[in-house]
C-alpha cells in the first residue's frame, strides 16, 4: 500500500490511497458491507455510484460463514466479488459490545457468539490470521473500544492493553504473509475515550511503531460532536503526516466536513444506508424525511441536484409510496441515493481541497446539510 499526499488546505488534505486492488482518493467516504454485503444496494449499484473501498467486519466474517468457507473461495473479494479494495476491522466494537458474554484479558478477549452461544477467542495474533485469511487490502489491529462515558482509570488501563495488542498484531503481521498473492497493510486504532492525555499517550506510543496507516477510535460512541472533535484535532498533529487517517465510525455528512477540516482522510459509517431504509434521506438542500404526507402526490425528483438512478428515475411521491407499502425496492431506491450523495460529498470535498477552495465551500453547503427541507423545496 502507498499512500501519496497531493494538496493540503489548512489541516485539510487531498490524497491517493494505492492497493492491489485499485486506488483511493480521499477524503473517502467507506460504505459498510460488514457481512458481506452493503445492506440493500448490489455491488454493481456500489460502483455505478462511484464507491472505491467497502469495509467489511472481522467478527461476522469469522463467525459466517467462517473463515473455511472464505479461504476456499479465494479470500473476502472473490467471495463476494467485489474487485476494489476493502477494510476490514478487526472485530473489536462488536466483541467488547457484547457485554455479558465476553471476558477481556492480557491474552486477548473471549467470548460467545451472539449466533449459538459457542465460545470463541480473538488475540491479536489470531484477528491477524484471520485477516490473511479474508485478504482485505487494510486490517486493523485488535483493540478494546472503551464505552461512553468511562471512569479515567478504565481508560488509562485499557489504553495500556489496546497498545499491547497492537505490538503483538505489528509482529504477528510480520511474521505472516499474504494468502492470495495481493499486498495488505496494517493499521492501529488509537483509543483513550475523552481523556486528553491518554489519547496522546495512545497516538504518541502507536506513531512509534510505525504502522501503515492510523485510525482514530472510540469516538461516535455517545459522546458531544464537539468532543469527538475536539479529541481528533489532538491526535492530529501527532499522528505522521504522510500515512492515512481513518477516523472510525463517523458519521453525518456534517460530521465528515468537520473531520476533514481537522485533518481525516478516510471514514465508514452505517448511517448513509439505516437512514436511508427508514425513510430519511439525505439532500443538497438538507434532510428529507419521504414518509411525511407533503410527497403523496410531489412528482418530482428526491434531490433536485442529485444524478443517481432513484433521483432520474424515480419521483418523491413514488418512493413513498414503496415505504408505506413496505416494498424492498423503496430501501434498494433510498440506499442507493443516500450513499451515492455521501460519495459525491467526498468528491466535491477532494476538488475544493485541490482547488484551495475548502474553507468557503464548506461554510456555504454546511448550513443546508443541518436543516430539514424546507417546503418550499419539496415540490
Amino acid at each position: 500500500m502507498k499512500f501519496t499526499l497531493l494538496k493540503t488546505e489548512g489541516k485539510a488534505r487531498a490524497g491517493v490511497l494505492e492497493t492491489d486492488h485499485g486506488i483511493v482518493e480521499t477524503p473517502a467516504f467507506m460504505p459498510v458491507g460488514t457481512q458481506g454485503s452493503v445492506k440493500a444496494i448490489e455491488p454493481r449499484e456500489l460502483n455505478e455510484i462511484g464507491a472505491q473501498v467497502i469495509l467489511g467486519n472481522t467478527y461476522h466474517l469469522y463467525l459466517r460463514p467462517g473463515m473455511e468457507i472464505i479461504e476456499e473461495a479465494g479470500g473476502l473479494h472473490r467471495f463476494i466479488s467485489w474487485k476494489k479494495p476493502i477494510l476490514t476491522d478487526s472485530g473489536g466494537y462488536q466483541v467488547f459490545s457484547l457485554n455479558e458474554l465476553r471476558t477481556i484479558e492480557e491474552e486477548g478477549v473471549t467470548f460467545r457468539s451472539h449466533l449459538d452461544g459457542s465460545a470463541h477467542q480473538f488475540t491479536p495474533e489470531k484477528v491477524v490470521r484471520v485477516q490473511r485469511q479474508l485478504g482485505s487490502d487494510i486490517m486493523m489491529v485488535l483493540d478494546e473500544c472503551t464505552p461512553y462515558p468511562c471512569e479515567h482509570e478504565y481508560a488509562h488501563v485499557s489504553n495500556g492493553l489496546t497498545l499491547r495488542w497492537a505490538d503483538r498484531c505489528k509482529n504477528e503481521f510480520a511474521k505472516t504473509s499474504e494468502l492470495y498473492g495481493e499486498k495488505q497493510a496494517l493499521f492501529a486504532i488509537v483509543q483513550g475515550s475523552v481523556f486528553p492525555e491518554i489519547r496522546e499517550q495512545s497516538a504518541q506510543a502507536l506513531r512509534g511503531m510505525d504502522f501503515d496507516g492510523y485510525a482514530i477510535g472510540g469516538l461516535a460512541v455517545g459522546e458531544p460532536a464537539e468532543t469527538m472533535y475536539e479529541m481528533t484535532e489532538l491526535c492530529e498533529p501527532i499522528l505522521p503526516v504522510e500515512k492515512p487517517r481513518y477516523l472510525m465510525g463517523v458519521g453525518t455528512p456534517d460530521n465528515l466536513l468537520e473531520s476533514i477540516e481537522r485533518g481525516m482522510d478516510m471514514f465508514d459509517c452505517v448511517l448513509p444506508t439505516r437512514n436511508g431504509r427508514n425513510a430519511t434521506l439525505f439532500t443538497h438542500a438538507g434532510i428529507l424525511n419521504i414518509k411525511n404526507a407533503v410527497h403523496k402526490n410531489d412528482f418530482s425528483p428526491v434531490d433536485f441536484d442529485c444524478g443517481c438512478y432513484t433521483c432520474t428515475t424515480f419521483t418523491r411521491a413514488y418512493l413513498r409510496h414503496l415505504f408505506q407499502v413496505k416494498e424492498i425496492l423503496a430501501l434498494q431506491l433510498a440506499t442507493i441515493h443516500n450513499l451515492a450523495f455521501y460519495l459525491w460529498l467526498m468528491r466535491e470535498t477532494r476538488k475544493a481541497i485541490v482547488e484551495t477552495r475548502f474553507g468557503q465551500w464548506k461554510r456555504e453547503i454546511t448550513q443546508k446539510l443541518r436543516t430539514e427541507v424546507p417546503t418550499y423545496l419539496r415540490n
